[in-house]
């Protein structure tokens, strides 16, 4: 398995699993990662006592194979979340992702936490003259909603500050964003919290008595801050989300682009630095559509196409969760779980999402909120998510039919029973349908599958 630059360069120091066979809590939140850990230290702050379940390591899944950059500038969103949801709502978004962007600094400023973080311009940029209305409008949008956004187009561009290694047809440009060191950040709030690792939690029941493998845990509040909710019903989270896997690598002797971009055309690219290096992404794909691999490759060659002298040093991949209409789902799981919490489909925007998710889920809990926002898992509306749900359903349906026979391990997800697919990259098991992962041993490596591949020898 490949390993991405802030695993290589940030050691956290282990926590035992969990060894009472029963335990009483306030509030069991189920994962480890940014949104986990944020959430337990802001509850820890109010006065709530929590504990953090990982089945593996602290910052062991999404948080340790981002990009890292804290932005408000999600793609192209905010002209379609005007058009979607209305004004209102689009400004809850935009508002609670540039709140996201201060507490960042505000956190790392009152604890002193050294984590890389520099302001930075965060730019989305097109090669293509169909793209530049798109462009217009997004940054028109932004400003709309109180985000400071300037449009340009190449014209306007001075060639000796411009960072990328290519000219393009038009940009819009945020300011003051951000961008940080994700596993040295989660260090330092870690530092002082309740966090079992090891310990894989396997069921959860209406009244929040959770099941793991070390122990069982009695909570009065559950936050599923597990990256892709595991419970089927109530919920239906397998009926809103697919993942998708992106690439990344870490280049020396590339240039300062000055920057973070994203680039808004079908075939695009991500770049930021960090300290010397520069960090190239794309070759991105739905999980578990990737049997003919190259996508490490085609990233290198571009990186050599546009850096001839750069150095590869480190290389990983990321696996995020897609909602259907492009928001998280931030809030209570299901209608009929009011003291069940998620925080999912962040869309490749992990960062802010996670702090805006700490704080909402943070206000719920304590009862200080309404569960109201644009992130609501309840608001579920079908105008706005029936096409992409329709692809979803096509790409299950075919994912359920497909035949395999392997000679090592029975290739049917034990999550709901789709056929899986190898890729050859990272010598796993990817499912089409939902995205969970297994090694080439049949070891569960993604959810929201909690069970293991049985050996085809094993069956009966």
């Amino acid at each position: 398995m490949n390993r991405s630059l802030w695993s290589e360069t940030c050691i956290i120091e282990t926590r035992e699993p969990l060894s009472e066979e029963h335990i009483n809590i306030e509030v069991a939140i189920i994962g480890a990662g940014l949104v986990g850990i944020l959430t337990a230290y802001m509850l820890q702050t109010r006065g709530v006592e929590a504990v953090v379940l990982e089945a593996d390591r602290i910052g062991s899944g999404v948080t340790q194979n981002t990009t890292a950059k804290i932005t408000s500038q999600h793609n192209l969103i905010y002209d379609r979340l005007i058009k979607d949801f209305g004004k209102e709502k689009a400004e809850q978004y935009a508002r609670a992702n540039q709140g996201a962007i201060e507490k960042y600094r505000e956190l790392a400023l009152e604890k002193g936490i050294v984590c890389d973080m520099v302001d930075m311009p965060a730019y989305l940029y097109t090669l293509e003259n169909e793209n530049m209305e798109s462009i217009r409008a997004e940054a028109e949008a932004a400003r709309q909603l109180g985000i400071p956004a300037a449009y340009i187009e190449e014209k306007d561009l001075d060639s000796t500050s411009w960072g990328l290694p290519f000219s393009v047809k038009a940009a819009v440009r945020f300011d003051r964003q951000a961008q940080f060191h994700p596993l040295k950040f989660l260090k330092a709030i870690a530092s002082g919290l309740t966090i079992y690792e090891n310990t894989k939690v396997l069921d959860v029941d209406q009244d929040c008595n959770l099941i793991t493998n070390q122990g069982k845990i009695n909570a009065k509040h559950v936050i599923f801050a597990c990256h892709y909710p595991f419970i089927n019903i109530p919920g239906y989270y397998f009926l809103r989300l697919h993942q998708e896997r992106s690439y990344a690598l870490a280049l020396s002797r590339a240039k300062d682009v000055g920057g973070m971009y994203l680039g808004v055309d079908k075939k695009s690219y991500s770049f930021r630095n960090q300290g010397d290096l520069l960090i190239l992404g794309g070759s991105g794909h739905r999980t578990g559509e990737n049997e003919d691999g190259g996508c490490y490759n085609a990233l290198r060659q571009k990186g050599q196409e546009w850096y001839p002298d750069s150095k590869e040093v480190y290389a990983w991949s990321a696996q995020d969760c897609m909602p259907l209409d492009r928001v998280p789902y931030i809030g209570r799981y299901a209608a009929g779980r009011p003291n069940w919490y998620t925080a999912t489909g962040f869309r490749k925007w992990g960062m802010t999402s996670s702090m805006v998710a700490a704080q909402l889920l943070t206000d719920l809990i304590m009862g200080e909120t309404e569960e109201n926002s644009i992130f609501s898992p309840q608001r579920f509306t079908v105008p706005v998510s029936a096409g992409d749900l329709w692809k979803d359903v096509k790409t299950i349906g075919k994912g359920l039919t497909k035949v395999r026979i392997d000679q090592e391990v029975d290739t049917k997800c034990t999550h709901m029973g789709c056929q899986l697919g190898w890729n050859p990259e990272e010598l796993t098991w990817d499912c089409p349908c939902h995205g969970s992962r297994f090694d080439n041993k049949g070891n569960v490596v993604n959810g929201p599958a909690v069970k293991n591949l049985e050996k085809v020898a094993e069956r009966k």
